[in-house]
C-alpha cells in the first residue's frame, strides 16, 4: 500500500528549510498542500514504498501500511532513522508493538572520503575508465 500522512501530526515541516518528504522522494510523488501546510501523496498509485519519505519525517507523520505478508492485516512498520541507527516498530492489529534497532554506520558521520585511494581523474576524452591507468590493457 502506498505511504500517507497523517495530517494531524504533518505540520508541512514548519520552520525548516525544505519540507522532508517532498525533497526525499525518489519518485516525486510527495507534495505539500501549501493551504493546509500538509503533505500528501499525489501519485499513490505509483508509489513503491520505499519508505524514504517515512524515514526522513521529522513528525512522524508519514506511514505506509505494508502488505499482509510482512505485517497481518491492520498492522503498521514505522521506520525512524537517525545518523547512528535505525529503529523499526512494528504495530500488531492486537495492539501488540515491536521494536528493534541497527546500527546504520560503521564510522562517523562525515568521515568517509569516497575518492580516497583512487587515481586523480585523468583526460576526459580518453577511452580508459576512472580507476585505469592506461598502461594495462583489458584482456578479452
Amino acid at each position: 500500500m502506498p505511504t500517507f500522512v497523517h495530517t494531524d501530526k504533518c505540520d508541512g515541516c514548519a520552520g525548516r528549510e525544505v519540507v522532508a518528504c517532498v525533497d526525499i522522494c525518489p519518485h516525486d510523488l510527495m507534495a505539500l498542500d501549501t493551504e493546509r501546510m500538509k503533505a500528501y501523496n499525489q501519485e499513490a498509485e505509483q508509489c513503491w514504498e520505499c519508505q524514504c519519505c517515512v524515514k526522513a519525517c521529522p513528525q512522524d507523520a508519514v506511514e505506509v501500511r505494508p502488505y499482509q505478508d510482512v505485517v497481518p492485516m491492520g498492522g503498521a512498520v514505522i521506520p525512524k532513522r537517525t545518523d547512528e541507527s535505525i529503529t523499526w516498530t512494528i504495530k500488531f492489529r492486537d495492539g501488540e508493538i515491536k521494536r528493534f534497532t541497527f546500527p546504520v554506520r560503521t564510522t562517523a558521520v562525515g568521515s568517509i572520503d569516497p575518492y580516497g585511494g583512487k587515481p586523480q581523474p585523468g583526460d576526459l576524452d580518453s577511452p580508459n575508465l576512472f580507476t585505469e591507468d592506461g598502461k594495462t590493457l583489458p584482456t578479452i
